[in-house]
């Protein structure tokens, strides 16, 4: 367990970043979070922002009661928010906003409102501060980042191979893809951070195909390295099988069904990691309560897929599984982006 307490390097951490995210002398800026939410994490915000001569402002909600039928530890949509309206205004009035809710606004049906006002939103994951410290942003990552987003985008086809049987065709056509690389400086756009990945959030029907988790892949809704082969079978974006024998395949098979309803086993996005600090080995550093796996879903060459809520295909549920995939071939129209798990060099 690491120690709760201030560090001075971590303001400086927290500094660096808001820095790189153009905040200004005199300007107010939201600290948003609930009361589940890391509290060295807000305070951290709320020194480092001062120290930049900000005038920062806190709003705490209250962490919302537990409706899903299993344990819920990241989906990437804060129910917090829950529409309140003097919330929404004080947000959408502010041209900054430090997101510490701990799921995070990023598919939080508020979240639109929010940058129609103008802000730029910074989610900052919850993790424990060390591992956000490893991963301040590095400028020299977005021309990387909006590279790959552009072939992504361009792309009319994404194929995904792998030695251990993966298989996976998705057709892009209509996809909406965004890039990430840690921080946010233009009024009405989100990042978070640790960044450097890229997904797409392919439209409904355009995904078929089989995908092989092998052993060491990472199953970050458990936080879980797997130790044993699991083989999904998608047909029409869906998780149609699930094969496999031991722990992983059985925990996957009860999480899936829980939630009782056929827009869980859908596709929300498909992607890939870019960034070159992130570690894989990190899951291994971290009590589980210490993490959110956010650099494990961002280290280079991971694809990363995803199960659950696709808002661009209509599909919308809190179950959710964000896998990252090591060892994969992804081509882009033919042409490879990654090459058995390794950034092709211009990308790197």
């Amino acid at each position: 367990m690491l120690a709760d307490r201030i560090e001075g390097k971590w303001i400086d951490a927290f500094a660096r970043t808001f820095a790189l995210c153009r905040v200004q002398p005199e300007e107010p800026v939201a600290i948003l979070s609930e009361t589940q939410s890391r509290a060295l994490n807000v305070a951290l915000a709320e020194l480092a922002l001062l120290r930049l001569g900000c005038r920062p402002f806190h709003l705490v909600v209250p962490t919302p009661p537990q409706t899903a039928p299993v344990p819920v530890r990241s989906t990437g949509a804060s129910r917090s928010l829950r529409g309140h309206p003097a919330v929404l205004a004080a947000l959408r009035a502010s041209s900054f906003v430090v997101d510490l809710t701990v799921e995070g606004l990023l598919h939080a049906p508020e979240l639109p409102a929010i940058l129609d006002g103008g802000a730029r939103v910074l989610m900052i994951s919850n993790e424990h501060p060390e591992a956000l410290e490893r991963l301040v942003p590095d400028p020299a990552l977005e021309p990387k980042v909006r590279a790959a987003v552009r072939r992504c985008r361009e792309a009319k086809s994404m194929r995904v191979t792998s030695a251990a049987g993966t298989d996976l065709a998705i057709d892009m056509t209509g996809a909406t893809t965004v890039g990430v690389w840690g921080y946010c400086d233009r009024p009405r756009t989100v990042a978070h951070w640790p960044g450097g990945v890229v997904v797409s959030f392919p439209r409904a029907h355009t995904v078929h195909g089989r995908l092989v988790l092998d052993r060491g892949d990472v199953n970050l809704t458990f936080k879980r390295y797997l130790e044993s082969r699991v083989v999904l079978t998608l047909e029409d974006d869906h998780v149609v099988a699930i094969e496999g024998e031991g722990a992983d395949a059985e925990l996957m098979r009860r999480y899936f069904a829980a939630w009782g309803e056929r827009e869980a086993y859908a596709v929300s996005h498909v992607g890939f990691g870019m960034n070159p600090r992130a570690r894989y080995e990190a899951l291994t550093m971290y009590d589980r309560r210490d993490t959110n796996g956010t650099e494990i879903r961002a280290f280079a060459g991971n694809f990363l897929f995803s199960t659950g809520a696709n808002e661009f295909a209509g599909r919308y549920t809190e179950g959710h599984f964000d896998i990252p995939v090591r060892n994969c071939t992804i081509t882009l129209d033919g042409e490879p982006v990654v090459i058995e798990g390794t950034l092709v060099e211009a990308l790197q």
